[in-house]
């Protein structure tokens, strides 16, 4: 059944993306380039936001692939421009391996004649515009949904809050990272839970659900679960960004520790006598790959790494017990809890 959803919604983003370049093509060959590179970006990921809609509305009993589709489709696209919005904040040029929307117009620029500061330029706007994009379809789809008015409305407002507690935790990110303060483990916690757990689990949870017509008490548990279960998901998505593959993850392995980035490894490490030493190196724009492995080694000697996993895993055992106490089909508990537990054993 993932499968079937899969190529529904990769149809669907084919459908559009081709319509909108076909639009685009009235105003220039930038504008055009600007679209396959949106196409570009939403192109390669788990899609694990469409799944867990189709999950939820499947679970209550909704049956209407078109219409699950396009909302989907919605979380898909809103997904798509937070990692472009996201990406310029971090100033990240690539992005599953390949250049992204800042990295292909930056060559474009250089392509043309520009200068680096043109490059720069032509990045940011374009990795701007391209996010407000994707942002507004995403609102579309749900607004010119085929649903009565209180249905829409709900989703609508599941949208709303996603984005509203997204930016928050966005804004929290950089903050954080840029203060200097030494990062406690209940801010990076919150930081999680509204950067990426509420949009990423608990809004295509609760759409799914409201879109199948559950009940409220259902909807809520399924936000507790999505909350939990999203925290686990970044926090092991932090490990990996530190201690993954790069040939498997298709990102950098030093790119975070240069960036000094507040994770739950960092929060731990904080604690331990090592943190001088840590906080001295972390965020050096400089650091070479030699002395990223430096820093590794330290964060696995501190004890960083095995309280990092040991809290996703304490992540998921609580969001497995917010199924066991909710009024849920059992279908969709043991679907979404064998989801959280993978969250914890995924390898890229």
């Amino acid at each position: 059944m993932p499968e079937l959803l899969d190529s529904a919604i990769d149809e669907e983003l084919r459908r559009f993306f081709a319509e909108a370049r076909e639009r685009a093509g009235e105003y220039g060959s930038h504008y055009t380039a600007l679209w396959e590179s949106i196409e570009q970006q939403s192109s390669g990921g788990k899609r694990v936001r469409p799944r867990l809609v189709w999950a939820a509305y499947r679970g209550f009993g909704g049956s209407e692939r078109a219409l699950v589709t396009r909302v989907a489709l919605a979380f898909e696209l809103l997904h798509t421009a937070f990692l472009i919005h996201d990406d310029l904040i971090d100033r990240d040029t690539v992005r599953r391996g390949a250049p992204n929307v800042a990295g292909r117009f930056a060559a474009r620029a250089r392509a043309l004649g520009g200068d680096a500061r043109t490059g720069e330029v032509w990045a940011a706007t374009a990795s701007v515009l391209a996010g407000d994009l994707a942002l507004s379809r995403a609102h579309r789809e749900l607004a010119m949904l085929p649903v009565d008015r209180a249905c829409r409305e709900s989703l609508l407002d599941i949208l709303d809050r996603a984005v509203f507690v997204s930016a928050a935790g966005e804004l929290a990110d950089v903050v954080s990272s840029l203060d200097g303060s030494t990062p406690a483990l209940e801010g990076v916690l919150a930081t999680l839970e509204q950067k990426t757990a509420v949009y990423s689990f608990e809004a295509p949870l609760a759409a799914g659900a409201v879109l199948a017509g559950a009940p409220d008490s259902a909807v809520a548990a399924l936000c507790r679960f999505g909350r939990l279960a999203g925290v686990a998901f970044q926090i092991a998505d932090d490990v990996l960004g530190v201690f993954g593959d790069p040939g498997v993850t298709g990102k950098s392995a030093s790119a975070d520790l240069r960036e000094g980035k507040r994770t739950a490894l960092i929060a731990h490490a904080a604690t331990t006598p090592s943190w001088p030493g840590i906080r001295d190196r972390l965020g050096d724009p400089s650091l070479d790959d030699a002395s990223a492995e430096g820093l590794r080694e330290e964060l696995r000697a501190c004890g960083a790494l095995d309280a990092a996993l040991a809290l996703a895993h304490e992540h998921v055992t609580l969001a497995r017990y917010e199924l066991d106490a909710a009024d849920l089909p059992q279908a969709l508990r043991t679907e979404l809890g064998e989801f959280a537990q993978r969250a914890t054993e995924r390898v890229r």
